[in-house]
C-alpha cells in the first residue's frame, strides 16, 4: 500500500497470501478446458452448502441474478408486492421490479441501517407476498421479528446477503434460528461474490441457497434458460451460470472466510476505540455476527461532506453507501413517500477504509484526519 494514499479497499494483501493456490486453481481449470459448469462449480456448491448449513446451494452469474432467480423460484411475479428497505444498493429493488412485482419500502432503524420490523405490518396488503430484508454492511437484520411477521401473514422471506457472507444471526427468542448464518433463516438467501465482497471472486458471481427442494429445482432450471434437460426449455429463464474459474477461486478462498471476517471485526473495534467520544461521529455497534463488509459511521450536523472532502485531500479514500435511498432514485422518483430515517442517514453515512490486513498506523491516520476535519469545520 502506498504510504501517501489509503484506498477504501486493498485486495492485494489477500491475493499475495493465496497467490500460489489461486494460480494453481486457475491453471487446473484452464488445462481441463471445462469453463462452463465444470467440476469446480459443483464442488463449490457442495462446499459452500456445508459451510452455510443448507440443503441446496445454486451458483449463478451475480448477486443480482441470485435475487431475481430467487424471487421467481419462490413464485413472486406480476401483481405481487415485496416489502424491503429503501437503504440498499439498487439491485435490491431492481430485482423485485424486474420479476414484475412492486417493491414496498419500509424505513430503517438508524442504529443498524437495516429495515425496521416494527414498521413492516402497516405496509402489508392483500398483494404482499414476501419480505426482502438486507443485511446491510454485514450486519444481520432483525430476523426473529421478521420471521414472526412472515409466519403470521404467510409471507415468503428472501434475504439479500450481498454484503454479509459469513455473518451469523444471534437471538434469545428463537432457538431454532439462533446462531444461523445470514441467508439460511428465510426461505431463500441470495449472495454476491463481486470482488469487493467479504468472499469475493475475480469477476461477477452469485449464489442462491435454500432448504426447499422445489425452490432449488426451479432455481437450477431458471439459471440455464429454463431447462431441466438441455434443449428442452420449459419456462423463460436466464443465462446465469457461475464461471468455472470463479468457482475454483472461491473454493480456495472459502476456508479462510471466518478468519477474514474476524479480522474485519478487529479493525472495526479499533476504529470504535479511536473514534469514541469524537463529537459529531456515531460509530456502529459491534454486535455478535456482524462481519463489517463496510465500516460505516454517521457524521452529524451536516458535516459529512466536508469531512469526506478533507479526507480526500489527505489521500484517504472513503465511500458513501448510499447517497440516495432506492425509493428516491430517478427510476422510482415520485412514486413513493419519503422515508425520513433513510433520507437522514443518506446525508450522514461515511464508509471508511476496511480490509482484514489494514494496519493500525493507517487506521490511526484516518481517525486523526477525521478529528482534524471536524476541528476545521467547527472553526468555519
Amino acid at each position: 500500500m502506498n504510504q501517501t494514499n489509503i484506498p477504501v479497499l486493498d485486495l492485494k494483501p489477500q491475493y499475495e497470501s493465496l497467490k500460489t493456490e489461486i494460480q494453481a486453481a486457475i491453471n487446473r481449470v484452464l488445462e481441463s478446458g471445462q469453463f462452463i459448469m465444470g467440476p469446480d462449480v459443483k464442488l463449490f456448491e457442495q462446499e459452500v452448502a456445508t459451510y452455510l448449513g443448507v440443503r441446496h446451494a445454486i451458483a449463478v452469474n451475480s448477486g443480482t441474478d441470485a435475487l431475481v432467480i430467487g424471487l421467481r423460484a419462490l413464485g413472486i411475479g406480476t401483481g405481487d408486492e415485496v416489502i424491503t428497505t429503501p437503504f440498499s444498493f439498487f439491485a435490491t429493488a431492481e430485482s423485485i421490479s424486474n420479476v414484475g412485482a412492486t417493491p414496498i419500502f419500509v424505513d430503517i432503524n438508524p442504529d443498524t441501517f437495516n429495515i425496521n420490523p416494527a414498521a413492516i405490518v402497516e405496509k402489508i396488503t392483500s398483494q404482499t407476498k414476501a419480505i426482502m430484508p438486507v443485511h446491510l454492511y454485514g450486519n444481520p437484520a432483525a430476523m426473529s421479528e421478521i420471521l414472526d411477521i412472515a409466519q403470521k401473514y404467510n409471507l415468503k422471506v428472501i434475504e439479500d446477503c450481498a454484503q454479509s457472507f459469513g455473518a451469523r444471526y444471534y437471538t434469545n427468542t428463537h432457538e431454532n434460528i439462533n446462531s444461523k448464518h445470514a441467508g439460511t433463516i428465510g426461505h431463500v438467501g441470495a449472495y454476491s461474490f463481486f470482488p469487493s465482497k467479504n468472499l469475493g471472486a475475480y469477476g461477477d458471481g452469485g449464489l442462491i441457497v435454500t432448504d426447499d427442494d422445489q425452490v432449488a429445482e426451479t432455481a437450477r432450471m431458471l439459471r440455464v434458460h429454463g431447462a431441466k434437460k438441455k434443449y428442452h426449455n420449459e419456462v423463460l429463464g436466464y443465462n446465469s451460470r457461475l464461471d468455472t474459474i470463479q468457482a475454483a477461486i472461491l473454493r480456495v478462498k472459502l476456508p479462510h472466510i471466518d478468519q477474514w471476517n474476524q479480522g474485519r471485526r478487529t479493525v472495526a473495534k479499533t476504529y470504535n476505540q479511536l473514534l469514541a467520544d469524537v463529537p459529531s461521529v456515531v460509530t456502529p455497534e459491534i454486535v455478535d455476527g456482524h462481519v463489517f463488509h463496510q465500516y460505516t459511521i454517521r457524521v452529524l450536523d451536516g458535516k459529512r461532506d466536508a469531512v469526506q472532502k478533507y479526507l480526500t485531500q489527505q489521500g484517504i479514500s472513503t465511500m458513501i453507501y448510499y447517497p440516495v435511498p432506492q425509493d428516491q432514485l430517478p427510476v422510482y422518483k415520485g412514486l413513493y413517500p419519503m422515508n425520513p430515517v433513510s433520507d437522514l442517514c443518506a446525508g450522514e453515512v461515511l464508509s471508511l477504509p476496511i480490509w482484514t490486513e489494514i494496519d493500525y498506523v493507517a487506521i490511526e491516520r484516518i481517525v486523526s484526519a477525521i478529528k482534524q476535519a471536524l476541528v476545521l469545520e467547527t472553526k468555519n
